[in-house]
Parts: C-alpha cells; structure tokens; sequence
C-alpha cells in the first residue's frame, strides 16, 4: 500500500468548545474490503491541468478586446491587455492565459506570426482553449505534454466546407432530412456519383451551415426554400455524426474556419517574385469596383518578368505584401511596401470573383489561401551539398556581410533575437515565413554586426533591443554567417556578461487584435 493514501468516511460531532471534530469508524475486521474505505492516489503526483474553452462572437465594427503576446522570459503565445466588458472577457479570457487552440488547431509549438493571422482571419467567431499562465508554467516546467489537452483527438475528423455545382441531369445530388424531435438539426445523404458526393458530402452527415447561414436557426421548411433558390451552386459545411457529438458534448461551434476545403471554385494565393534588377514587372493601381470600394489591382504584367514567372494574372486584388494586409493602406503605402522589400516580395492575391464568393459566404478570403510561395521554399531550402550550405574555407569574409532594410509589418519585423553567454555575438533565432525578415534575406543563425548603421558586436541583447525599437517602422540589419563571424572575432575575446545562465531570445512579432 506503499504511495496511496487512505481516506475513510467521517461522521462529524460536537465538542465541548461548540466546534466540529470529524471522528473517523473503521472496522479492523473488514480489512480493506471495508466498504468505507476509500484509496487515491496522491494527488499531486497526478495532477493534470484543466484549459478552458472560450467562444468569443463579435458583431460588425467590434473588436475581440484583447492583445496575443509573446515576451522575453516567458513561454507560450500570452493573453494581454483584457479589455473590460469586452467580448474577450465576457467570454472567459483572463490576463495572462496561454493560448493552446485556435479553432481547434494546436497553436502552442507554432510561430506567433502564424497563429495572429489565424485569429485576424477567423471573422466574427473565435474558438479558444487557453490554460492559466501559473498552471501552463508548472505543466512545462514538470514536461507535460500540452498537446494531450487539445480539444480533439487524432480520431476525430475535421468538418468539410463542399462546394456543389448542380450536375445538368442530377441536380445538386444531395437530400436534407430533419433529425425527429431535434430542432435546427439535419442529416444529409449525397445521391452516389452525384455532385453533393463528388464535393466530399457523405452518407449521414450532419449540416451545419449552408451559405453562410447555420442552419440552426432554420426551419425544414426553410432550409427547403432556400436549396431551391440557391442556383447551381451551393456551398456547405458538413461533419459526421460521431465527431459532431464530441463537439456537442464538449459545447464547442462548429465552424468554417476549422474546416477543410473541397471543390472551393476560388482560392487566394501567395506567390513569391525576385527580380534580378529594379523591377517585379507589374503596375499596381487603385480602382474602384462596382459596389463602390476601391481596391488594389494588379495590371500590365510584363512577359517573362518576375510577376509572369511567378503567375501573376492580369486584374488580381491583391490582398497582402510580405504578409501584411493592405486593406487598410493607402495605395503610396502599398507601393512603398514592395518598393522596400527589395529584390523578392511576396503577394497575396484573389481575382475579383473569388473576393465576391468568399464575401457572401461572410468568411475571409485568406482563410483557405494556397501558398505556393511556401512550396517552393521548401524545394529551394534543400542544399544540393555540403559547400553550398557553409561557406568556402578561403574567402575574404567582409564579402558575406549583407545588408539587410526591413519595414515594420503589422506583426513586427518577424524574426527573433536571441543569445548564449557561451558563444559570442547577438544572433536571429527564427525568421517567421512570409514576413518581413524573410523577405529581407534574414536567415537562422545569422549574426547581427550592426543595427541602423551602428555596430553592436559588443553589446548585449538588451542593447540591440533598444536600437531596434527606437528605430520605428524602418530597420537596417548588417548580418553574417556565424563561422564567417568567427573568423572576424579578435583573439583576445572582450569580457562579456555571462550572469544570464540560459539563453535569452527578444521578439518582434507582437500583435493587437
């Protein structure tokens, strides 16, 4: 009975003093099977955090009322500045949570700008699970793993957002049966072969929401009339009926934004141009469309410029430079944007069309966004050998310094700082994809030699943090290669401060929401 601790059913008593005294009965002649006798474990030896699931709704012009950090010193994607009354608050958020979901995608090993960009394009419902900051601390600190919390397991499966196109012999291929007694619920059975089955719709499936609406606000009848007005497409949100009930057990929405995508007709993307000389090859300008907002739209690509080359199509809206809306930039902004990304850039853009669909469907264009730009850095980021991924023994290294301009991106410049008592210099811990840093040729273990023109070799890192912050929304990094940087340090090695026993790391990726 080494390790547990036995617990047996009290009556309580009065004492002289008028208090209560719990006085325990045990009968020593039913041994353990003494049905008053209780055995737990320690309860600290299996402690177990518990997240909370917060729903957050906000209406049109409203904001979700709280800022997503990340802060030197401390570990996870951090909930700050609550505001008071706000829909973050009334939905349960607290000052200092840890954010371990985003509509059911753990988010706590992802890089911060990724998991912003989930939250800005979520629309006007956001599904959180968030641990108290004091519990996510002891739960790393003991090496817990945070992923076992999540909302879902490997067995559940997403829901599906179909889009159906009527078949000219077939129809939409799709019946709607009311669930008995189950307001607002409904099954749906594609016809086999048809259109509803070849949109990835499957037999017993539950309807969620259907063109924008959920469809547990409609009656049948309803949901009826408007299957018949819906033209030759329709688009809508499916999951299956096991998966539906964790979700219902659970009390967590069923949302577009944790679906996947079958049969969308439009998909932004993101391409990635590098030019060899001053020009992408394209003319931006600010047009008005006919509902009356102005956008930017591309025009006039040059054949076999970068623009050609990357599949830039004539008329496209362009939607985000370096992963930066430009909603609500002006248009010298937007142009200054891919002026200062020098020689590469990447665009996000969606046809006219596509902006249209995904507008009536009330979900942002961004949500199912193909990265082609993601792809092909994953081919490029392969070394074809050892000499290409370090530098040549003999070189002159003053001629691996590269000058690197940012312009501060609505998620900061996209890179981390970080430092090692034990080796020397200020160092990029990590570049965020498609941001800022990336697209200003930053790379994953370069040494920093200067900040806006002044050298920092000696400094520490909360020197160079300085520097960086004091210069606003324009940053000039000298970088190096860490061995090229070795070569250049002096024999006799400047004393440094080695206090810190731990590496320290300063983020520029902070956002608002």
């Amino acid at each position: 009975m080494m390790g547990k601790k036995h617990t047996m059913k009290s009556s309580r008593g009065l004492v002289a003093d008028g208090g209560l005294r719990e006085r325990f009965t045990f009968n020593p002649k039913e041994g353990i099977d003494n049905p008053v006798m209780v055995i737990t474990d320690d309860a600290d030896s299996v402690w177990t955090p518990i997240p909370r699931s917060c729903i957050l709704k906000r209406e049109d012009g409203e904001f979700y009322g709280f800022h997503l950090r990340v802060e030197r010193g401390r570990q996870g994607h951090i909930i700050r500045n609550v505001v008071s009354g706000g829909v973050a608050e009334r939905s349960g958020l607290r000052d200092g949570d840890r954010l371990l979901e985003v509509n059911n995608c753990y988010i706590d090993d992802v890089p911060h700008p990724e998991v912003a960009r989930k939250i800005k394009i979520s629309g006007h419902q956001l599904c959180l699970l968030v641990l108290d900051g004091e519990d996510y601390e002891r739960a790393v600190s003991r090496g817990q793993d945070l992923k076992r919390l999540a909302h879902m397991d490997e067995s559940c499966k997403p829901p599906r957002l179909c889009h159906i196109t009527r078949d000219p012999v077939s129809g939409l291929g799709i019946t709607v049966t009311p669930l008995e007694g189950e307001k607002g619920r409904f099954v749906v059975n594609p016809v086999a072969g048809g259109a509803a089955e070849k949109a990835a719709v499957c037999k017993g499936d539950r309807l969620v929401w259907i063109n924008g609406a959920m469809v547990s606000d409609l009656t049948h009848s309803a949901l009826s009339k408007m299957m018949k007005k819906c033209g030759d497409h329709i688009t809508i949100l499916v999951i299956d009926s096991e998966t539906e009930k964790k979700y219902t057990q659970r009390r967590l929405p069923i949302l577009p934004t944790m679906a996947t995508p079958h049969q969308l007709p439009y998909r932004a993307r993101t391409l990635h141009l590098i030019s060899v000389s001053e020009s992408f090859g394209f003319l931006l300008r600010l047009e008005k469309a006919p509902s009356g907002r102005t956008y930017h739209i591309l025009r006039e690509m040059t054949r076999g410029s970068p623009a050609d080359r990357a599949g830039v199509r004539d008329g496209e809206l362009l939607l985000e430079v370096n992963g930066e809306s430009v909603e609500s930039l002006k248009h010298e902004e937007v142009v200054d944007r891919v002026k200062l990304s020098g020689r590469e850039v990447y665009l996000t853009t969606i046809t006219p069309k596509g902006l249209e669909f995904y507008t009536q469907l009330g979900l942002s264009p961004l949500l199912f966004c193909e990265d082609d730009a993601a792809d092909e850095g994953k081919e490029s980021s392969v070394p074809t050998s050892a000499e290409e991924n370090s530098p040549p023994k003999e070189m002159d290294v003053s001629s691996n310094l590269r000058l690197c301009s940012l312009q501060k991106g609505p998620l900061g410049f996209g890179f981390k700082l970080g430092c090692d008592p034990q080796s020397p210099g200020t160092f990029i811990s990590q570049v965020a994809s498609g941001g800022p840093g990336q697209s200003a040729g930053l790379l994953v273990g370069d040494i920093v030699v200067e900040v806006n023109g002044q050298s920092v070799e000696e400094k520490p890192l909360e020197d160079l943090t300085m520097l960086v912050e004091e210069g606003g929304h324009i940053l000039s990094l000298l970088v190096t290669h860490k061995t090229c940087y070795n070569k250049m340090e002096k024999t006799e090695t400047p004393s440094k401060d080695v206090t810190r026993a731990e590496q320290e790391e300063e983020d520029y990726e902070i956002s608002a929401l």
